[in-house]
């Protein structure tokens, strides 16, 4: 039996910082986890192009952002990763934010790596966000957040900005099967937001763990164009309790403008 729960409103966030799919699987391939190359300010990835967030002391977190911890391989494949520097005593963690806003649409990641099996200090989020904080967010978060007893995947809808809204959040516990791979996706509309996980790489809801729809009234569907963001970060900068480095590979990055 499926565990959610529905709260409101959230206390952790990513803050500061459908048309039809083919129904053809996609295969399950082995995470290689590559040493981290030279920096860059920008990077290509799935047609787009992100900025990579670097800089000390910047939430979240607040935590260490490092330029080498988010790269595309040679299989135009994105890395991010949370790394310990020996030679600040740090953990950097990774993120990028898109150069461009997108809109109304489907939004599907296609994920290789333990996002089901994270540190309880370490977050992975996939989400929209222009602010104000409190306003204007879209979020799939993996997390705990600092306790071992927490569900681990976090879906939340934030208002638009100037109403009077709340964030409506819904959580589950994710038991991972068939290996690391797993696809998660939202559509967003002016009525609502359609969330839907799948364990394996699918463009369609085979083998799908969890749907959830926000809906008015409870949910005020933000209206602004926004960055679409990726991270892996530490939750209240706290290191990972297992002093473990940890890499997620997203293997795709689709969007799919609403009709």
């Amino acid at each position: 039996m499926k565990k959610f729960l529905l709260l409101l409103p959230l206390i952790w966030t990513c803050k500061q910082d459908v048309a039809a799919f083919s129904k053809e699987k996609v295969p399950d391939s082995a995470v290689v986890s590559t040493s981290i190359p030279a920096a860059a300010t920008t990077l290509k990835f799935a047609g787009y192009t992100w900025i990579i967030k670097t800089g000390t002391g910047l939430g979240p977190g607040p935590n260490s952002w490092g330029e080498r911890n988010a790269w595309v391989d040679a299989a135009g494949l994105l890395h991010l990763k949370l790394s310990y520097d020996k030679a600040t005593l740090k953990w950097l963690c990774a993120g990028i934010t898109s150069k461009e806003n997108f809109g109304h649409g489907t939004y599907q990641w296609q994920i290789q790596g333990p996002a089901s099996t994270l540190d309880k200090n370490v977050v992975a989020g996939l989400f929209h966000y222009a602010g104000p904080d409190g306003f204007n967010e879209l979020d799939i978060e993996f997390a705990r957040w600092g306790e071992a007893a927490k569900p681990n995947v976090n879906y939340s809808v934030y208002p638009a900005a100037g109403s009077k809204g709340k964030q409506q959040r819904i959580t589950t516990e994710w038991k991972q099967s068939g290996g690391t791979a797993s696809t998660h996706r939202y559509t967003w509309t002016n009525e609502s937001v359609v969330v839907k996980s799948m364990n394996g790489f699918y463009n369609d809801d085979t083998n799908m763990f969890f749907t959830h729809t926000f809906l008015p009234p409870l949910a005020v569907i933000p209206t602004d164009k926004m960055p679409v963001k990726m991270n892996l970060w530490c939750f209240r900068g706290m290191p990972p309790s297992d002093g473990k480095e940890v890499e997620l590979v997203i293997r795709s990055f689709k969007f799919t403008p609403a009709p």
